[in-house]
């Protein structure tokens, strides 16, 4: 049996605006919007993972705050766990440099204007309370 390969997503705030990142590839997955992150490595904590993952993708310096309640199933044997997270002073805006072709900052009364991934929207809902 395949053990479960943990995605690590970011709900990564500025006050009350959450990042979105738009998809580019593979062809299945884009122009949809998710939560930007990534896979653990084998070894690695999840909430090092993410660090890591916002880096690489985004060129962005965060500080992990705290675990969402649950978790959502991908393919298996993927499994996403989400974390709130926020820039640290003096990072870099963030930019698309993996696998995204857009980021958006959402509003409270934006969230729900992109396509969000399937397995992204409960996560969503449950780190904006909507």
């Amino acid at each position: 049996m395949t053990d479960r390969i943990v995605v690590v997503g970011a709900a990564l705030f500025d006050g009350p605006r959450l990042l979105a990142a738009r998809r580019s590839a593979p062809a299945a997955l884009a122009g949809r919007w998710e939560l930007p992150g990534g896979k653990v490595e084998h070894g690695e904590a999840p909430d090092a993972a993410l660090v890591r993952e916002l880096r690489e993708e985004l060129g962005v310096e965060a500080q992990v705050l705290a675990r969402a309640t649950g978790e959502w199933p991908l393919k298996p044997p993927y499994v996403l766990q989400v974390w709130t997270a926020r820039l640290l002073p003096g990072s870099p805006a963030p930019e698309p440099l993996q696998d995204h072709d857009e980021l958006r900052w959402l509003g409270p009364d934006e969230i729900w204007d992109v396509d969000w991934l399937d397995q992204d929207v409960e996560a969503v809902r449950e780190v904006t309370g909507g």
